[in-house]
């Protein structure tokens, strides 16, 4: 058995922990593994390494992808699934594993309807994954923003000010929900829930009434609010490679509506790619190896077509077709319990 594996979509932590598990387990059962550089685009340009038990020695604990990533696309590429698939059969790939987000898995499914033998590993910091209870990636960026907030909290008490912080998130709040909670924020807006920028102030001013003279304020970046119609601020409108709109910016906004309705000195801060950066959590390394152990059972079962996930404590798997029928976004009931403390 000679098995493909490629990371594809942005860069997250515990992807090396999916590609260590992958070739151990692999090992285990006498099968070969071929890293596929740069995501699908390997496939085209050729570019594989020869993946064993030496070459993941000591990576468990290592940020980004040994094997490079990228937003290619086969299938949106002139006679592209026609290359595929005589790239994978000039190879002699039996299987391929590809470990992606939501737009990856969709690339997946076309390949899985091409005839090709292909096994999804869920990943995503966004945690907007459907059918797993969640994505590796997740749990380390809800702690780098959770710090982050931490050292907003002091430099805000300090200034008196009110502090933003961004965060990523372009339909789901799940990482904006999770470390507001953790660090005590005293807003957290999210895209699953439109709210007015009254809303914010009005919490503001009751902080401001009983003596807290400053705040902290969490916004996922593809939030909105009721009053403005285009409120996802974009880097010019640029799309990225799989053909979404870049986001970024609607903390500056928010912070310059809170300084002209209030007087309110506000300083906003994008976390950006440092969510997504560096070294993995025990439980993304944990989790990532789960499932990287998990995919090769799959594949030795035949269960191509499929994705594994997690459901409670267990690791199972579902159809590619059901984890992309639509977004994981973020249940408004976990949402009122950060609202208790919107005062």
């Amino acid at each position: 058995m000679k098995i493909g594996i490629l990371t594809s979509g942005g860069d997250c932590p515990g992807l090396n922990a999916v590609i260590r598990a992958i070739v151990r387990k692999s090992d285990q059962m006498k099968f070969e593994t071929i890293g596929i550089k740069n995501g699908w685009k390997g496939i085209f340009d050729e570019s594989y390494i020869q993946l064993n038990l030496s070459s993941v020695a000591g990576i468990i604990n290592r940020g980004g992808t040994i094997l490079g990533t990228s937003r290619f696309s086969p299938f949106q590429e002139k006679e592209g699934k026609d290359t595929l698939l005589h790239k994978i059969s000039k190879e002699g790939f039996d299987a391929l594993i590809a470990i992606g987000g939501e737009g990856s898995m969709h690339i997946a499914q076309s390949a899985h309807e091409a005839g090709i033998n292909v096994v999804g590993v869920p990943k995503t910091i966004d945690n907007d994954i459907y059918g797993t209870d969640y994505s590796f990636g997740f749990d380390t960026a809800v702690g780098i923003a959770t710090e982050a907030i931490d050292r907003l909290h002091t430099t805000a008490e300090s200034h008196h000010r009110i502090m933003i912080l961004e965060v990523m998130g372009r339909h789901a709040g799940w990482i904006a929900l999770y470390s507001g909670i953790a660090g005590g924020a005293d807003v957290v807006i999210i895209p699953e829930k439109k709210i007015k920028v009254d809303d914010v102030l009005e919490v503001l001013k009751s902080r401001y009434k009983r003596g807290k003279l400053f705040s902290i304020i969490v916004i996922a970046e593809g939030a909105s609010f009721e009053e403005l119609e285009i409120s996802k601020t974009s880097t010019g409108k640029k799309l990225d490679d799989f053909g979404r709109e870049r986001l970024g910016g609607i903390s500056t906004y928010l912070a310059e509506e809170i300084e002209k309705r209030t007087g309110f000195e506000t300083r906003s801060t994008i976390l950006g790619y440092v969510q997504r950066g560096g070294i993995p959590s025990s439980f993304d390394r944990i989790l990532g190896t789960r499932l990287g152990v998990y995919a090769v059972g799959m594949i030795n079962s035949g269960k191509f077509g499929r994705m594994c996930a997690l459901q409670g404590n267990e690791i199972t798997d579902i159809t590619i077709k059901k984890a992309i029928s639509k977004l994981k976004t973020v249940d408004l009931d976990i949402y009122k319990v950060a609202q208790v403390f919107f005062k």
